[in-house]
């Protein structure tokens, strides 16, 4: 405790940390809360999970005051992370109240115009902070306090144009700071036009990779699901995230754990914004479980004590593996990941290999027992008992030669002019493979 009473942080918001049973103040925040406590401009290298939330969150308690408009603003690549980050800053400033609003789409536009007239705070998504910049319900020439939350991945989804845009609808005298887990050329760019000398601040790890353990296994496609059945029953986890590439990839996953004992809980961009919510939820709420999830819903997601991830499928992107990976073995924790690769992987695990410092070691195919696997006729009256070999005829949605999943194009990159960060899916059509058959691997480890 007298760690961060050192950082300067005042008295009330000392005691939520008391009563938070906060230990010792995390590298970020011991770097950093000092600068932002200054009024500097900061550039911090952080990842989901650091403690960052906590840092800036107490720069703008320390500012903001009751009644006087909006004053601060903090951007984030997701609706999830905006909530959560959102309910942090409430927590911390219970003992000195301001109007925090999160803003996001999916969800009704009345009721935050409503909120945003006697709001502080505003926590939000680039596009819904747009919305409302064009309906002239947002009032942000005020701002004292501009944060961008994982920066990185706003670029990575398309929103740098639109945050340029907010940028220019702030107040001019502000103190502005970027938290990024990558500081890529977009990020430096964005730092040279709109900060004044910002101070760099450099954490080492927040994962160990000493205590993280990769491993992938090159299996034929059809016995996807069959390896992940034996691994799940096998290995000795506590809480798994389980990362497939496509939302109808998710629910193949889910329906076949569930018809074979393992419950699972899923969430992808297919779900409501209540319906998400409630997931994270009750996720959080259980000290081990699997949660299935595609790269978009699970962007910003803080979840502690992840002791395995499973990519079912390989990310497109070799940058999205490191940022699943970074799930576990944080702060002195161990943890494992485990890649399942079929032929259709192939290309992306080449990818991965090229693209980061990665050290992933083959394991052999276990035995393996024959399961049931769900197919389409279940939902009108059963499934089929089926092993590993599947016959002519595949079905939407059962496992195949070429990966368990009919490679609907689901999420994706998309450019600049992208409205909502909540779901990268929901606005493209269907998207066939361009090659559908199995290439042989490029790799050899």
């Amino acid at each position: 405790m007298e760690r961060f009473r050192r950082l300067g942080i005042n008295e009330s918001i000392m005691k939520i940390i008391g009563r938070e049973n906060f230990e010792k103040p995390s590298e970020i925040q011991e770097k950093s809360i000092p600068i932002i406590l200054s009024g500097k401009d900061v550039i911090a290298g952080s990842a989901t999970g650091s403690g960052k939330t906590l840092a800036f969150a107490v720069g703008i308690i320390h500012k903001v005051e009751r009644g006087k408009g909006i004053q601060a603003l903090v951007m984030t690549p997701t609706r999830e992370l905006a909530e959560q980050v959102s309910g942090e800053i409430k927590k911390f400033s219970s003992h000195n109240p301001i109007s925090i609003v999160p803003i996001y789409g999916g969800v009704s536009i009345n009721p935050q115009i409503d909120y945003l007239k006697t709001a502080d705070v505003v926590v939000g998504t680039p596009g819904r902070i747009l919305d409302h910049l064009e309906r002239k319900t947002i009032d942000l020439r005020k701002i004292k306090i501009l944060v961008l939350d994982e920066a990185d991945r706003m670029a990575d989804m398309g929103f740098i144009n639109d945050v340029e845009k907010i940028i220019h609808h702030c107040g001019k005298e502000r103190q502005t700071m970027l938290f990024s887990a990558t500081i890529t050329e977009v990020i430096r760019s964005i730092s040279d036009r709109y900060m004044k000398s910002p101070v760099r601040v450099a954490v080492t790890q927040y994962v160990d990779p000493k205590k993280m353990t990769q491993v992938y296994y090159n299996i034929p496609a059809n016995q996807k699901i069959s390896l992940l059945v034996h691994l799940l029953k096998k290995e000795e986890s506590h809480l798994v995230m389980i990362f497939s590439n496509t939302r109808q990839n998710a629910d193949f996953i889910e329906r076949n754990l569930r018809i074979n004992g393992i419950e699972a809980i899923v969430i992808h961009g297919g779900f409501s914004q209540k319906q998400r919510t409630d997931t994270i939820n009750k996720f959080h709420k259980i000290k081990s479980g699997i949660l299935i999830c595609t790269d978009v819903a699970a962007r910003g997601l803080d979840i502690k004590d992840v002791s395995h991830i499973y990519n079912y499928d390989i990310p497109r992107d070799s940058k999205e593996y490191i940022h699943r990976i970074g799930r576990t073995a944080r702060a002195g924790k161990e943890g494992k990941v485990i890649n399942i690769l079929c032929p259709m992987d192939h290309d992306n695990f080449s990818r991965v290999l090229r693209d980061n410092d990665v050290k992933i070691t083959q394991h052999p195919i276990p035995q393996l027992e024959r399961i049931k696997i769900y197919t389409r006729e279940r939902e009108s009256g059963g499934f089929q008992r089926r092993g590993f070999g599947h016959g002519p005829g595949r079905r939407e949605g059962e496992e195949s030669r070429y990966g368990g999943e009919r490679r609907f194009g689901g999420e994706r990159r998309y450019g600049g002019g992208r409205r909502d960060s909540d779901s990268a899916e929901s606005k493209f059509g269907v998207r066939r493979d361009s090659n559908p058959k199995p290439k042989k691997p490029k790799f050899g480890i």
